[in-house]
């Protein structure tokens, strides 16, 4: 009593057969394997209903059921519909369809969903990446973003992917590589970008041949929805949220913040052809965070000693410098302000006719940020070296410690926006695809103003003080000040300090434009091993500009005291709560403002201490160029079940840049400077192969060898040139344009698997190998080099050795569906990242150094639950510590690098959405309150270190959608 099964398969889309697809009758170990015409039969198959599986990668199919009588055949006719293509989607809602996608993707990605984005309290996309393997979030970069001045606003800026820095990936939004407005960098600020305003992100960690080549760390693209990501004919949703920063409530403010956004979508037209989607946002929050800056006082006021030296401290002979190290100095501060944004997207598509679809897509996201650091400066003073009980050893001892006041605000309006229209067009197997793109962005720092106080403006007296030490260390190696009655006194009487000037003021531009245009054409094949080949070109060009400019108003006369300013508005209570209780004044940025208005003249402008104001003018301008012609091909090969892609991409870069020669006369004399430029080009060819086996639907492993570059940031290459006559040498500092780009060949390997029990997991290994390294140097010279001959001699930055990364990633998850209700909803989520970056900076003794933002571990763990509209996350954050900068103290060797400690962060979030559309959500990041940013002289020492204190965030939301 027994039937057969037999039945047709064909891609829908193409009408092919689907040769070699795997038909399974469900719950039985019944199958077969269709022919080169999609046929297949299954014999001898008992009587009753049944559901038939497929699987065939790339596609999948309802399921589809089939009765089977006590004889006969049974037959069926089946349209398998193509996965969705990770380069061709732009939103996915949760995290199991970002599962599909991972798998059925074509290179190795890892994909954010839009809940992952809705259930966290980050502050911003930065944050957000830090839940994928292999990703680390930096607070600090270059320049005026670096140290505890970026670090003290308590939010991650940059992301590192499998240990490269950030200026070594590309950023996307909707497939437009973004603008870089950063001054010093090739970087990307993503903290301007809140969650709310993106709702998928794809961070793409193999680049294949029709992605731009410059990404050896990765891709990462953030994408915004169009109406055809949702099935409704018309929908939206009004988000309304308010949050809440702890650390500015112990200092006595509200710490409240808050923001709304909404968005919707329509589709029209006799057939719905046409799709609008339009959204937009508005946050803002209030932050007081409370800044320990030890390092930072080393070295910018030399408040460290070595605490075993020889009679002329130097380190004593036999010591390890790095843990010889004695603190006798801090600065203590807080950093208050608050941030706005607001930004939006929009797209509009049009789906002319089956074969024709046009679209145009817009964002625009901007962020102004005020802050202000008030620190109470303890310097030390008189340092004399005494003997110690050993014979020929020293130790150093504090004369003197002089009592200081600093404040500084750190401003910033930054935007970013991208505008892009394209087309795809089918013609039998051809599709065209057009497009055309443009963006800007701005990292600007307006108004910048500085002023200062001091007790020992007219004598050295100082308060008297002993010891080899300024700080002891309590629990967790935090440093605690030892301050004497007198140092007390003064400290909570900051307003009695002189005032050493009118103060200070800068204002610092940087921005960048980027347009161009690409076109893609693919042919498919209709049999044959041979399924696709591709080709295309694209042509970008970007123009940026950097001015900065310093004005000075010069000293005080008289016994003016910071109090007679007029510029303090009350106190705060105690200047670090929980740690240390004296108290601090508040300051008026308005106030201090205005008084450098009244005393500012534009004769003060003094940005290079030029006697020539046309110097002070320009000589911190730089302007550029760059343009990059990009050509690809690739092929996509099927054999069974295995796809192979090899391509090769070629992309050509010209670069001009025009930057200030400030020049000296054949007597040494500064004269009138000029404008002066250079030009660099970079031919790049870049191979790749990618292997593909999926042996059924939830599953896939990967191979794949590939080639990328980075080029150098734009101040290595044009720097402003100074030229300096000594003794009849003549030195010239300037930028490099024969630097070369930072070249890598990768492997990776990976494997991908889900289960139809709720499970996913992965495992990737990397390797890279780089050549001609250059590490992040700020607006400095990246491995510094002086060359020539004769009485003519250039100081550049230069190209270091070679490099090597390589890595495991780990990911799995697991939902308990099995589990009897209401259990079933609970779930465990989990990734981990260990990795090895070393590189040879090129400089003597460093290498084989460890590269920038790279831990060597990282990791993440959630354990959730869902079920009926509720949901509930605890997650954990793990990163352990990794290099910040090197040779921070200049003692010319890799002990006294600047590292972060490892971080631990715990979150929480809960939620419910109700029936009619509404939705809460609550949301704690750094629920325990750990420090934000600790940086530390020294892998292995903490007693010269900075520290920021951010407390935790919390943020409610309520959603409505319709």
């Amino acid at each position: 009593m027994a039937g057969t099964v037999e039945g047709d398969l064909k891609e829908s889309s193409s009408g092919k057969p689907a040769a070699n697809a795997k038909v399974r009758i469900a719950g039985t170990a019944y199958s077969a394997v269709a022919d080169a015409r999609g046929h297949f039969v299954i014999r001898d198959v008992p009587a009753g209903q049944y559901a038939l599986n497929l699987d065939y990668p790339g596609f999948n199919a309802a399921e589809t059921s089939v009765q089977v009588g006590d004889s006969g055949t049974a037959s069926v006719a089946i349209a398998l519909e193509e996965v969705k293509q990770l380069k061709a989607v732009s939103v996915v809602s949760n995290r199991y369809d970002a599962s599909d996608l991972k798998i059925n993707a074509a290179n190795t990605v890892d994909v954010l969903s839009a809940n992952d984005l809705q259930r966290t309290a980050v502050h911003n996309v930065a944050e957000a990446l830090g839940l994928i393997a292999g990703i680390n979030i930096t607070s600090t970069g270059s320049g005026y973003f670096g140290g505890i001045d970026g670090a003290a606003r308590g939010e991650g800026m940059f992301a590192s992917v499998r240990g490269l820095p950030s200026e070594y990936n590309v950023n996307m939004i909707d497939g437009v590589t973004v603008a870089q407005g950063m001054p010093y960098s090739r970087s990307v600020q993503l903290s301007l970008l809140p969650p709310s305003g993106l709702q998928t992100i794809v961070a793409n960690k193999t680049s294949t041949a029709d992605m731009d080549g410059d990404a050896i760390g990765g891709t990462l693209d953030f994408r915004t929805p169009t109406a055809y990501d949702y099935k409704d004919t018309t929908s939206g949703s009004i988000t309304g949220s308010g949050r809440v920063e702890s650390r500015a409530r112990d200092y006595g403010g509200d710490g409240l913040g808050g923001g709304f956004g909404g968005e919707f979508q329509h589709k029209f037209g006799d057939a719905q052809q046409f799709g609008v989607y339009a959204s937009a946002y508005y946050d803002y929050r209030t932050t007081t965070n409370s800044e320990v800056a030890a390092a930072t006082s080393a070295l910018n006021d030399g408040s460290w000693e070595y605490l075993n030296t020889d009679a002329d401290g130097r380190n004593a002979a036999g010591f390890d410098p790095q843990h010889n190290l004695t603190s006798t100095g801090m600065n203590v501060g807080i950093a208050a302000g608050w941030e706005r944004r607001y930004g939006g997207n929009a797209s509009f598509d049009w789906h002319v006719d089956d074969s024709l679809s046009l679209y145009a897509r817009m964002t625009y996201a901007y962020a102004k940020t005020e802050q202000g650091t008030t620190f109470v400066q303890l310097l030390p003073q008189d340092v004399s070296y005494v003997p110690t009980g050993t014979p020929g050893v020293f130790t150093p001892n504090i004369g003197r410690i002089a009592s200081r006041f600093w404040y500084e605000t750190n401003p910033e309006i930054a935007d970013l926006a991208t505008f892009q229209i394209g087309a795809k067009k089918t013609a039998g197997g051809w599709t065209f695809m057009p497009n055309l793109f443009y963006s800007f962005g701005n990292n600007d720092r307006p108004d910048h103003v500085e002023i200062d106080g001091r007790e020992d403006k007219f004598t050295q007296d100082n308060y008297a003080y002993s010891g080899n030490s300024f700080v002891r260390y309590g629990g967790g190696a935090f440093p605690y000040p030892q301050l004497t009655p007198a140092l007390l006194a003064q400290v909570n009487n900051i307003p009695a300090l002189f005032a050493s000037s009118y103060g200070e003021q800068t204002k610092i531009y940087s921005g960048q434009k980027k347009g161009g245009a690409r076109f893609d054409t693919r042919y498919d094949f209709e049999d044959g091993a041979l399924r696709s080949v591709q080709f295309g070109v694209k042509y970008s060009k970007s123009s940026r500009r950097y001015t900065n400019r310093d004005w000075y108003t010069g000293g005080v006369d008289g016994t003016t005291t910071l109090g007679d300013l007029g510029i303090f508005t009350g106190t705060y209570a105690s200047i670090f709560p929980g740690k240390y209780d004296w108290n601090t004044p508040r300051v008026s940025e308005a106030a201090v403002a205005g008084v450098i208005a009244q005393h500012l003249t534009d004769d003060d402008l003094d940005t290079c201490g030029s006697a020539f104001y046309v110097n002070n003018y320009n000589c911190n301008t730089m302007r550029g160029t760059e343009a990059v012609s990009a050509a690809y091909a690739t092929a996509t090969f099927t054999m069974g079940n295995l796809d192979i892609v090899p391509g090769v991409r070629f992309e050509h870069t010209a670069i001009d840049n025009t930057f200030w020669v400030s020049p000296v006369d054949a007597d040494g004399n500064e004269i009138v400077g000029y404008f002066d430029h250079n030009s660099t080009s970079y031919n790049e060819p870049l191979p790749s192969v990618f292997l593909t086996w999926r042996p059924d639907l939830r599953t896939a492993y990967r191979a794949s060898l590939w080639t990328s570059y980075t080029r150098p940031a734009f101040v290595q290459l044009g720097g402003g040139s100074q030229i300096d006559i000594s003794n009849g040498v003549t030195t010239i500092t300037q930028g490099n344009p024969d630097l070369k780009p930072i070249e890598s060949t990768n492997l990776d390997l990976s494997g991908e698997w889900s289960t139809e029990r709720g499970g996913f997991f992965s495992l990737a290994g990397f390797y890279k190998q780089l050549r001609n390294y250059i590490y992040d140097a700020g607006s400095a010279q990246a491995n510094g080099n002086t060359s020539g001959s004769g009485t003519v001699l250039y100081h550049m930055p230069t190209n270091g050795g070679d490099g090597k990364i390589y890595g495991v990633e780990l990911s799995a998850r697991q939902k308990f569906q099995d589990l009897p209700a209401p259990f079933d909803g609970l779930g465990v989520s989990a990734n981990a990242t260990r990795q090895h970056a070393r590189a040879d900076l090129g400089l003597d003794g460093f290498d084989n150094e460890h590269m920038q933002s790279a831990p060597s571990a990282m990791a993440n763990l959630e354990l959730f639950y869902e079920h009926n509209g509720f949901s509930l996350n605890l997650s954990y954050h793990f990163s352990s510590s990794y290099l910040l900068g090197y040779d921070f103290l200049h003692e010319g060797a890799p002990w006294n690098d600047l590292w972060a400690r490892p971080t631990r962060r715990v979150d929480l979030h809960t939620g419910y959405r109700f029936d009619n559309g509404v939705s809460m959500d609550l949301s704690i990041s750094n629920l325990t309150k750990e420090y934000s940013y600790w940086a530390h002289v020294g892998r292995n020492n903490l007693a010269i270190s900075d520290i920021v204190d951010a407390g935790s965030t919390a943020l409610f939301t309520v959603k409505y959608a319709f």
